[in-house]
């Protein structure tokens, strides 16, 4: 069993603050805006995707969906008919969402610690120049095409062991290494467990495309991370970041799983965003899952 997803597509977020996304992903983040942005509605580019983020005016700060793209028609029915076999309740998006989502086809579901899905196929592409502000440029596929998505998210699981059984029996994700949390690490961890263990997961060959943290967060994100192609990308957004007065929640690192240097800041919904540069790619037909005792080789101090 298992569904032939491919990356990690798009975020949808609705904000209580669409005014401080809209400076913090364009003018701090370096991102573009897109086609469609209204003033309820802020679509966001980071490459030749006709958007990759969607900032929608609401009552709440919170997730929306984590969009994942399958490749086909084809596939998007065979992902529906799994799901739906094994009791997982699927709806089709109606007209009204494909155009929104500039989309042909798409379901919604949720995963079993309520994380709210789109699976989808054929996001239109915009062929007009990136123009990102500072020249910056941002990793969502190899040199040779593959596609590696917009980058990874990190959801709350608190029923990590069905969550994850899930991703990876269910949707056919690549477990890729583990780590074991303390309780004081995952304060809204279900009682009673010790240690928790947090997962990291991916379709593709980017190291992961989805984290699965052990605990509950209101936002219902824990954080997203976009990769730039250069380490002078990451340090001058750093820079903007610090000249903004923007809280800094880890400091620069680089991760013992994924190998990828970067740091952590405070985002205006409530959680984290994390902004990386050479993050690594595998092979998934010689990877081997392990655990890592350490979250970074070196740096990412977090704050109190």
């Amino acid at each position: 069993m298992g569904t032939d997803i491919r990356a990690l597509g798009y975020l949808r977020i609705e904000t209580t603050d669409l005014p401080a996304w809209r400076t913090y992903v364009l003018d701090v983040l370096g991102m573009t805006e897109a086609e469609g942005t209204t003033d309820t509605l802020l679509n966001v580019r980071i490459d030749d995707r006709v958007h990759r983020f969607q900032f929608v005016a609401g009552s709440r700060d919170r997730l929306l969906a984590a969009g994942f793209e399958v490749a086909s028609a084809r596939a998007l029915k065979e992902a529906a008919a799994v799901l739906e076999a094994t009791g997982h309740a699927v709806k089709p998006g109606d007209d009204e969402t494909l155009a929104d989502r500039r989309v042909q086809g798409l379901i919604h579901c949720t995963d079993p610690s309520g994380n709210p899905l789109e699976i989808y196929w054929g996001q239109a592409q915009d062929h007009s120049p990136l123009a990102a502000p500072y020249g910056n440029r941002f990793v969502t596929g190899t040199a040779s095409g593959e596609p590696l998505g917009l980058g990874h998210v990190v959801l709350p699981a608190p029923d990590t062991e069905t969550t994850l059984d899930f991703y990876e029996n269910l949707l056919g994700f690549q477990l890729r290494d583990s780590m074991k949390l303390p309780p004081a690490a995952v304060p809204t961890g279900r009682p009673g467990r010790d240690p928790y263990r947090m997962h990291f997961l991916s379709p593709n060959r980017r190291h992961h495309s989805l984290g699965l943290y052990p605990g509950a967060l209101p936002p219902g994100i824990v954080h997203f991370m976009v990769e730039l192609a250069t380490l002078d990308d990451v340090g001058y957004c750093l820079d903007r970041m610090n000249a903004a007065g923007i809280p800094i929640a880890s400091t620069l690192g680089r991760h013992s799983n994924d190998h990828m240097v970067s740091f952590y800041a405070q985002g205006p919904g409530g959680f984290q965003v994390e902004y990386g540069w050479d993050g690594l790619v595998v092979d998934p037909a010689t990877w081997t899952a392990k655990e890592i005792t350490a979250d970074s080789f070196w740096g990412h101090q977090w704050s109190a």
